[in-house]
């Protein structure tokens, strides 16, 4: 069946999985949002002990997720993994290091004589958690407000800005979906919090962590609204479907989500459901908000990349010359390695079901106060 399957399928198939990899890897940020709840929500080394030993169980799915859509990108779309990495190599390299110092620090944290004490291991979570995510948003950014790059006849590229990529973070529109996430991420944070730690006789750090859910969604609305705003209202990078000419089309996004009812409705879904799951959660007692708004924030991040990638759109822009823009079909693998990664995609449920079997019986007791207390704690 797979084999009968034409070259534009296949393509789109492979955008679709590889949103899929990346819209979990946003809910999977709850890891990194918690790391900079530390600070906040924790007042003593129990309490600091619980947060820390609750994300240090997670943390190796969010770096694992991050390399597995890179890979995804590597092996189905080449050009675009080249002409980003390979240009904005800059904006890579620092969220890397970012995600690097997080291993470093749930390893070395609790160790005895460490000399550069808990506070600077907790410090490097925290800029996981704010610089880290900040940039991965601004480069998601990038798909919708374009790049500096040209590509020649052989597919070299050329990066026209010195900075490598940081200078996407420059943009007011960059750096609000950064900023968004940032805060989305904490909201999530503090929602896993609540629901994987026993909170007996902690009835303060269970309510700082209420209120910091509903505080962190109040930070992250003006971001939200700015960048759906801006998104309906901004020219976006249209592809023809005949001649394969790029040009900018006035409400371009706007008109792909009123094209593609599907996508939109994905998009209104997710914003309700986190909307749900942070009222539930701050105001009625819940302890089960990750789980929605975990929904919510993979659905909204699937409806964000599909507006990029389909209805003709270049996903990967270039301000610098629109003809190197690059879209599903000229930045894609040739039909023989799209087809065999197909087959190898079928084996995807199969590791979804074991994860979704691990971590089930990893959080089927939640965590108290007195697992903790111990040498192998984080």
């Amino acid at each position: 069946m797979i084999a009968n399957l034409d070259y534009a399928t296949l393509q789109q198939i492979w955008w679709i999985l590889c949103s899929v990899v990346g819209s979990l890897f946003l809910f999977l940020t709850f890891v990194q949002g918690g790391n900079t709840l530390l600070w906040q929500v924790a007042k003593n080394d129990v309490e600091s002990s619980l947060v820390m030993n609750s994300l240090g169980r997670k943390w190796e799915l969010t770096f694992t997720t991050l390399v597995l859509f890179g890979g995804a990108l590597f092996a189905a779309f080449p050009k675009f993994y080249a002409t980003s990495f390979g240009g904005a190599y800059w904006v890579w390299m620092l969220i890397l290091f970012t995600f690097i110092v997080q291993a470093v620090s749930y390893e070395y944290r609790k160790k005895p004589d460490n000399f550069l004490g808990a506070k600077v291991y907790e410090l490097f979570l925290l800029i996981n958690g704010t610089v880290g995510v900040l940039l991965i948003g601004a480069a998601v950014g990038t798909f919708f407000t374009g790049s500096n790059f040209t590509l020649n006849v052989y597919n070299q590229v050329t990066w026209t800005n010195p900075l490598r990529g940081l200078e996407a973070a420059f943009s007011l529109f960059n750096l609000s979906l950064g900023l968004f996430l940032v805060f989305n991420a904490r909201v999530l944070g503090g929602m896993y919090l609540l629901n994987n730690i026993n909170f007996s006789a902690m009835d303060a750090f269970e309510a700082r962590l209420r209120k910091s859910v509903w505080i962190n969604f109040l930070c992250a609305l003006p971001f939200l609204l700015y960048v759906l705003v801006s998104l309906l209202l901004m020219q976006g990078f249209d592809v023809n479907a005949t001649t394969g000419v790029v040009s900018m089309v006035a409400n371009k996004y706007l008109l792909n989500l009123l094209a593609m009812p599907l996508v939109l409705g994905l998009l209104l879904a997710g914003l309700v459901l986190v909307i749900l799951a942070v009222l539930g959660t701050a105001f009625k007692g819940s302890s089960k908000g990750i789980w929605l708004a975990g929904l919510g924030t993979v659905l909204v991040g699937l409806a964000v990349f599909f507006t990029a990638g389909f209805n003709h759109t270049a996903f990967y822009p270039s301000k610098a010359d629109l003809q190197s823009s690059l879209t599903i079909f000229n930045a894609s693998s040739s039909l023989y390695t799209l087809t065999a990664m197909t087959y190898v995609a079928l084996g995807i449920p199969f590791v979804l079901g074991y994860v979704a079997y691990v971590w089930r019986q990893m959080d089927s007791q939640k965590l108290a106060a007195h697992e903790v207390m111990n040498d192998e704690a984080y």
